[in-house]
């Protein structure tokens, strides 16, 4: 399903109409609103195909935008900067939700997605954690922000740079809200081309540069301050340009280690343990790639697919006997386990949630549910395998 048009199935009909009948949008004044929600898609979906191009890619901006926000990290995200989280629990639906912000809110739903950029690339590549001093109020006066902001652009070479500064809270995996600071720097890249059709069809190249997004949050209560950009030059220097000009302190190089996930604990049977209350049925390793110790040119892969019968460890025995990999002498750098869940409430069947795990700090606990934070937080740390990183990798 596109992203128009899961907006126009599932989003109430009072608020598609709040949206179309903007005069921006252009919808035509004559349309018929007194359809039924049921069959509202199909003649507004024909409304917006007899549009002009620029209106119609308008919406469809629109659409993956406000879609982008009604999952439920979108929607973690939303409520994380909203000034009323009574009033969109009042809303219909998360689409309902998300296109409420998005019309009347527009600088919290613009929050709200820079929020989402930046949880979906905590803990990852991008993600860099420091300790600094806490208690400190992050200053947002014009002359903080234009230190904030030259400095930036010295270290990037941007000429033009702009900078959100704004409250929102994280809330953990225990439930407790966590208040934090975000700063969110849009930066200017170098020149760059693209291909594109002009207005008479003719394929052309235009130059444009390139903005590049980061950010920085800043947690009174402890201290902890965290970056996400491309780069550890620009990660360092965004973060001594937020400590020295936004906190107005010293900055010192305290790292925070990084996310580090250890496998060894699969080199032989586990039964994962899980509390009965969590809704996990079952645990089963499907792959694992092994790396000789003293060869890092090869690699071993065993696959035990889901109807194979039997455990990945009892095959690589049946198949290799003695030879395994899986005794001394290799190490595991690739892991995939199918964790099974019972059915939601009302569910016609159940659910498989795969996790993919590279040695020393990859996952693909990207969507950020409920459930994957749960066996992301909770249960990989519980089994072994997500473990505190005493060594600090370089990129």
């Amino acid at each position: 399903m596109t992203a128009l048009s899961a907006l126009l199935r599932k989003t109430p009909g009072e608020a598609l109409r709040e949206y179309f009948d903007r005069p921006e949008i252009g919808l035509p004044t004559d349309f018929d609103w007194t359809v039924s929600e049921e069959h509202l898609p199909g003649p507004l979906k024909g409304a917006i195909e007899d549009m002009s191009r620029r209106q119609h890619d308008r919406i469809l901006n629109d659409a993956e935008r406000v879609t982008g926000l009604a999952d439920e990290p979108g929607q973690a995200a939303l409520y994380s900067v909203a000034e009323d989280p009574a009033y969109l629990d009042g809303l219909a639906n998360p689409h309902a939700r998300a296109l409420w912000m998005f019309i009347n809110a527009q600088d919290h739903f613009r929050h709200a997605e820079e929020v989402r950029f930046t949880e979906d690339q905590r803990r990852g590549r991008m993600w860099a954690g420091y300790m600094t001093e806490p208690g400190h109020d992050v200053q947002r006066d014009g002359a903080a922000r234009h230190a904030f902001v030259s400095a930036i652009k010295e270290f990037s070479g941007a000429a033009h740079a702009h900078v959100d500064i704004f409250d929102r809270v994280r809330t953990t995996h225990e439930g407790d809200e966590r208040d934090l600071v975000q700063v969110t720097i849009y930066r200017e890249g170098r020149p760059d081309d693209l291909l594109r059709f002009d207005e008479n069809g003719a394929l052309v190249r235009q130059a444009y540069r390139p903005v590049f997004e980061a950010a920085v949050t800043y947690e009174p209560a402890n201290g902890g301050i965290e970056v996400i950009a491309n780069d550890k030059l620009t990660r360092v220097e965004m973060v001594k340009a937020a400590v020295t000009h936004l906190l107005g302190i010293e900055f010192k190089e305290n790292r925070l280690p990084l996310r580090c996930y250890d496998l060894s604990v699969l080199l032989t049977p586990y039964d994962f343990p899980v509390d009965p209350e969590d809704g996990i049925e079952g645990v089963e390793v499907r792959e694992l790639r092994l790396m000789p110790i003293d060869d890092s040119s090869r690699r071993v892969t065993l696959e035990n697919m889901a109807r194979a019968g039997g455990t990945i460890w009892s095959m690589a025995e049946e198949m290799f006997e003695d030879r395994t990999p899986l005794r001394d002498g290799f190490v595991i750098t690739r892991a995939k386990l199918a964790v099974r869940l019972a059915k939601r409430p009302g569910g016609d069947r159940r659910r498989t949630l795969t996790l993919a795990i590279t040695w020393p700090h990859g996952c693909n606990l990207k969507d950020r549910t409920a459930t994957e934070q749960l066996i992301g937080e909770k249960y990989l740390r519980r089994w072994g395998i997500l473990v505190d990183d005493l060594q600090l990798f370089e990129d």
